[in-house]
């Protein structure tokens, strides 16, 4: 009994790490494949902001696409696509 609640916390532990990672907000995300390529300064800065900027184009228009497949016009739209890109982009 005693190992099988071990098993268990640890696969919650697991879960809600993995959680916590995919979480990465795109200025972590961007910061750290400057970091990878070793960039500094104004490099590091101009690189970042490019990221930065592509990365949230991108969530954009995956919530665009996915407010077409859903056939939503309008104020619904809208709303759809505001609140997809604050959460992150569409639900995989």
């Amino acid at each position: 009994m005693e190992s099988a609640m071990k098993r268990l916390v640890c696969l919650i532990s697991g879960l809600l790490f993995s959680g916590m990672v995919m979480a990465a907000t795109p200025a972590e995300t961007c910061a750290a494949q400057a970091a990878e390529k070793k960039l500094a300064g104004a490099a590091k800065n101009s690189f970042t902001k490019k990221c930065e900027k592509d990365t949230a184009a991108a969530v954009t228009q995956r919530c665009e696409g996915a407010a077409k497949d859903k056939k939503l016009a309008g104020a619904a739209k809208t709303s759809f696509v505001n609140k997809c890109v604050k959460d992150g982009g569409p639900a995989q």
